[in-house]
């Protein structure tokens, strides 16, 4: 049997649920993991004694080496199956591929998937530029005292050289997204962006500027995966992973094969082939966007529009609520949230919230099938699911 034909439709997200979000001082991370968790169930309609696998990411606020295991404890979990997970920020989608992949080969049957990080009051600023620090290679590169927004505004120069990107149609990635995110009722940032203020905004890396910039923030994130038949019982709506698929091309800048072309294409064509669905047969996106280069390159990457054409169109209003194929309808990372492996577990709540329906003035109409895309690393690791609100 194929493995398109061992998860297609097998599996289903049954709840989803989200922190309390923006700066959260009386919260540690593992507590905003709990709360999290806590909503996910009562979306749900699960009891906790029901979950019997448990998957988590990693932490730079917390001390724990065993997240996954402490995670476990907190909750008073004794599950068959628990791991901790670091893909970066891929590892959420990784999360819940391994999560299908455990339920279907019988492993276990629920499994209640978390990740969140208290990243605005549960670290320094000199703790937060030194995490900004921590990717590039120990021998080659960190030497020389680049940050994770250096690697990424090398990539978006080279997007502009070689494709006519410009600054304007990247600050339309921060413009658009702000607007959904203000629709959002736990959105982090919900003050509406102008182009004059992107542009304007404090330069961090050029050609990237502050509010090309993910946010930090405290925030944590946790969804319920269990079997299609097990989902037919119970009360919430189920949301089906129709496909899943995953690609790695390098873990530092310096070995990767392409500045302009990574490992999305791939990722995405599997989830595609899985599904036996193509880009136009997407509702809705939700695409990693911890820098506006990165949703650009995605969309040329997942087929939704041509090679170099990404700021277009995101500069064309194609990506708004009322365009062509909306885009993080919940803000992103750039001002919905952003808290570690969180920013990339938001875009698959969102999703199956999307699928759902009844998300008010942010509501797509008609949604019935999402495409979540999730990147670690510099556009190191990339996973892509695709979600059907039924069976397909």
């Amino acid at each position: 049997m194929t493995v398109e034909a061992t998860l297609r439709n097998r599996i289903a997200i049954v709840g989803v649920g989200e922190s309390d979000i923006g700066k959260v001082p009386t919260m540690s991370g593992l507590g905003l993991n709990a709360q999290a968790a806590k909503r996910a169930l009562e979306d749900s309609g699960l009891p906790l004694s029901e979950i019997d696998g448990v998957l988590t990411a990693y932490s730079f606020t917390e001390p724990y080496f065993m997240l996954g295991s402490v995670l476990c404890e907190y909750l008073g979990l004794k599950p068959r199956f628990n791991a901790s997970l670091v893909v970066g920020g891929a590892t959420p989608a990784v999360m819940l591929k391994h999560a299908a992949e455990a339920i279907v080969s019988g492993q276990c049957n629920t499994v209640l998937v978390c990740a969140g990080e208290n990243r605005a009051t549960g670290q320094s600023r000199d703790q937060a530029v030194a995490a900004l620090m921590a990717v590039g290679h120990p021998y080659y590169e960190k030497p020389y005292g680049p940050s994770i927004p250096s690697f990424y505004a090398m990539i978006a120069r080279r997007h502009m050289e070689e494709f006519g990107t410009t600054e304007e149609q990247m600050a339309s990635v921060a413009v658009t997204t702000r607007h959904h995110a203000s629709l959002h009722p736990n959105a982090h940032m919900r003050k509406p962006l102008t182009m004059e203020e992107v542009l304007g905004s404090k330069p961090i890396a050029d050609p990237l500027k502050m509010l090309d910039c993910c946010l930090l923030s405290d925030a944590g994130g946790a969804f319920i995966v269990t079997s299609a038949e097990r989902a037919r019982d119970l009360p919430s709506k189920p949301v089906y992973v129709a496909g899943v698929g995953e690609f790695h091309t390098h873990e530092h800048i310096m070995c990767a094969p392409s500045l302009t072309e990574f490992g999305a294409t791939e990722s995405g064509q599997a989830a595609y082939r899985m599904a036996g669905l193509g880009p136009e047969d997407i509702d809705v996106a939700q695409l990693y966007d911890c820098f506006s280069i990165v949703p650009i390159i995605e969309l040329e990457e997942l087929g939704f529009c041509k090679r170099g054409e990404g700021g277009a169109f995101y500069a064309g209003g194609h990506a708004r609520l009322d365009g062509r194929l909306p885009v993080n309808t919940h803000g992103g990372m750039l001002s919905h949230a952003h808290a570690g492996a969180a920013g990339g577990l938001f875009g698959i709540v969102e999703a199956v919230r999307q699928l759902r329906g009844g998300q008010g003035d942010r509501q797509v109409p008609g949604a019935e099938v999402a495409l979540v895309h999730n990147e670690g690393g510099i556009l190191s690791s990339h996973c892509t699911l695709i979600l059907t609100k039924d069976k397909r």
